[in-house]
């Protein structure tokens, strides 16, 4: 029978709902269509709530949710994701908007979406495992800390005498206006603020965002308070989404692309996140490297025709599973509802105040900050985790997401590498003659007399180098091996300590005997031509076989020593005597 090759499905470039359609079922229309709706539902404030954060005006929400949702469902490698604009996003959309403006924000999604696709197309949906979680959690925190304080603004009701874009510098803006505070505004907010907490203890069926937006644009409008609206602040628009064309220059895309690169490596993060929280909610398996490509498809889709960056939703995903959503459809479905409710209901998004706004925002940015895994990883983790997170919190908050994230990884690399330098040793073998022995703590063999057994454990990198260098201080010894069962990989540094060593034992006639190389060192070696130096029958896949390597070799000196002896001696007695 001939054996065929297939690929894990969840490295498969083929779209969820070409898989599902296949046994799709009436029943489960029904189902994906009410999801949809619901889901839809919790989109709507969400969605204006984080274009309002993000800087730009409430119906750019819609159009990503719209757009990313629907493109997403249809390309992506999760059945049950929905995409859209995400809390994650504000900050950075809110900073590159200010600084670059739309079209800047166009520019730099259409480049981030055209990198993901790439990302993609390469495979690398497995690499994002390789982003510390203490950085996930950190940058996640960091970035909920600063829609918390970008939100105070509106739910106290507060008069800025400054624009300030930085977050550092809107606390202190807070600070020098906390005497403008509007105690209306403040009550509002906190009314908002108890029905999205109290609300779903009840009543869960129905999104509490909708009630709080219910509740207090009507106690607002027929009291006449004096707060802030979206319509007080924002010019509303109810058309559907239409293709933008930004103008661009190569200077412009040359300047875009850090932010660019922050906006791909987020949304995949997040969108993979969220499929591993879904896979987990339904018993499937996403296809990681298909979702980036949808991602990045929607990005784009989002970006041209006027919405944000957008990703996977894990609040709103997870709302889809849990109203019967099964399927890529109640994806498309939530898309569509969404775009009724953009073209008939969203003259009445004016009316929403700004204070429920800030309200539901506090409400995204706890759900989403994780304080119970930074409390666990505190307690838990060890210390060198605790700083990289803690590093990671305070520049995202004071600095932004590419200097926190960047800043993180190195960090987390070098203590990485310390951390794997520490665990690597090396050690002399004792013979099972030798006196004063501990059996527990030492290896105990029979050795050869003039041979000496050096065992490495770890990794060899540059890192740990210097601990393999006094392998040779016994230089009156014929073989020397070199026990490498325990080490998984090397670097060029490894493999230039273990020529140096070979480079001195052949100098001082030691002959060298490796025992149990692992493939990716043995390939190192060969590569760098150390197979060709020493002899084939001197690497041996056994200790057992190596130290009887190294004893016919001794054996083998031993003659030679013994013939050049004897060889001297009949020379010696062939001279005739006077």
């Amino acid at each position: 029978m001939d054996r065929v090759n297939q690929k894990p499905t969840e490295n498969k470039l083929k779209p969820k709902l070409f898989s599902v359609m296949k046994t799709y079922s009436k029943g489960q229309l029904v189902n994906d269509l009410i999801a949809g709706v619901i889901v839809a539902i919790i989109a709507l404030p969400l969605s204006i709530a984080l274009a309002l954060a993000s800087g730009v005006g409430p119906e750019q929400g819609l159009y990503t949710a719209i757009l990313a949702g629907f493109i997403v469902a249809f390309m992506g490698g999760s059945r049950v994701q929905i995409a859209g604009p995400t809390a994650a996003f504000a900050t950075i959309v809110a900073g590159i908007v200010a600084k670059e403006g739309m079209s800047g924000l166009i520019i730099s999604t259409v480049m981030a979406g055209i990198i993901m696709i790439v990302m993609g197309l390469c495979r690398f949906g497995s690499l994002i495992k390789y982003i510390p979680g203490t950085i996930t959690a950190g940058f996640t925190f960091g970035i909920a800390v600063t829609i918390v304080i970008g939100q105070v603004k509106d739910f106290m009701g507060l008069t800025f005498r400054n624009a300030p874009i930085e977050t550092t510098d809107k606390l202190a803006e807070i600070g020098r206006c906390i005497g403008t505070l509007n105690w209306q505004a403040l009550a509002i907010g906190m009314i908002a603020l108890a029905v999205l907490i109290l609300w779903p203890k009840k009543l869960d069926k129905i999104p509490a965002s909708l009630i709080a937006v219910l509740l207090t644009s009507a106690i607002v409008k027929l009291g006449h308070i004096n707060v802030n609206t979206i319509g007080d602040l924002y010019s509303i628009s109810s058309a559907p989404p239409k293709l933008t064309l930004p103008e661009f220059s190569f200077a412009q895309v040359k300047a875009m692309v850090p932010n660019a690169f922050t906006i791909a490596l987020l949304a995949s993060v997040e969108s993979l996140l969220s499929c591993v929280v879904a896979d987990g909610m339904i018993g499937s398996k996403h296809r990681s490297n298909m979702e980036l490509i949808a991602q990045g498809a929607a990005n784009i889709g989002s970006a041209l025709f006027g919405g944000i960056p957008a990703t996977g939703a894990i609040a709103r995903t997870a709302a889809n599973v849990k109203n019967g959503g099964r399927t890529p459809i109640s994806g498309m479905v939530h898309s569509v509802v969404l775009l009724v409710m953009l073209v008939k209901l969203m003259t009445y998004a004016s009316l929403i105040p700004m204070p429920t706004i800030a309200a539901i925002l506090f409400i995204v940015a706890y759900n989403m900050c994780g304080w119970k895994n930074i409390r666990d990883m505190i307690k838990t983790a060890p210390k060198s985790d605790v700083a990289v997170l803690c590093l990671t919190v305070v520049l995202t908050v004071v600095f932004d997401l590419v200097v926190a994230i960047g800043v993180g990884m190195v960090m987390a690399a070098l203590l990485f590498m310390k951390r794997m330098a520490d665990v690597t040793e090396a050690h002399t073998w004792i013979d099972l003659d030798d006196e004063d022995t501990d059996p527990d703590n030492i290896k105990l063999k029979r050795i050869p007399a003039n041979t000496r057994v050096f065992e490495i454990n770890g990794p060899m990198f540059f890192a740990a180098s210097d601990k393999f260098r006094y392998m040779l201080d016994d230089k009156d010894i014929d073989v020397l091996v070199i026990r490498m069962r325990n080490v998984p990989a090397i670097d060029a540094s490894g493999v230039a300590s273990l020529a140096d060593i070979v480079k001195r034992c052949t100098k001082h006639n030691v002959n060298v005997v490796f025992s149990h190389v692992n493939e990716q060192p043995f390939h190192a070696m060969e590569k760098a031509g150390l197979t060709e130096i020493i002899d084939k029958k001197n690497f041996c896949d056994h200790i057992d076989n190596a130290l009887l390597r190294a004893e016919e070799i001794e054996n083998s000196i031993r003659h030679e020593q013994s013939d050049d002896a004897d060889q001297k001696l009949g020379m010696h007695k062939a001279v005739p005597t006077a």
